[in-house]
């Protein structure tokens, strides 16, 4: 029998909130964003949240220091993320 996959083993990552100047829409910054590895999460006013891979966390902070997406907060947890830049509550799909 295989193991359980636990918590633990799965694999870790970070959330990243952005500033995003000169996008109108989710796809333009999909495009922009197509060459780092990262998922564009939530796009919202000029902001956004992307997922990232913690063991490429460090690199894709430093990529996103300057340009027209630029990293503000990051946290293990999106809760907080989203908090530090007052994105809207989304409802809870049941």
């Amino acid at each position: 029998m295989a193991k359980k996959l636990t918590k633990a083993l799965r694999g870790k990552r970070r959330w990243i909130g952005c500033e995003c100047d000169g996008f109108n829409s989710r796809s333009e910054l999909e495009n922009h964003l197509q060459d780092l590895p990262v998922k564009l999460y939530d796009f919202e006013d000029g902001k956004c949240i992307l997922v990232v891979r913690l063991e490429e966390y460090d690199s894709i902070r430093e990529s996103l220091s300057k340009g027209s997406v630029v990293c503000v907060t990051s946290s293990g947890k999106i809760r907080l993320v989203r908090e530090r830049m007052n994105f809207s509550r989304k409802p809870r799909k049941r």
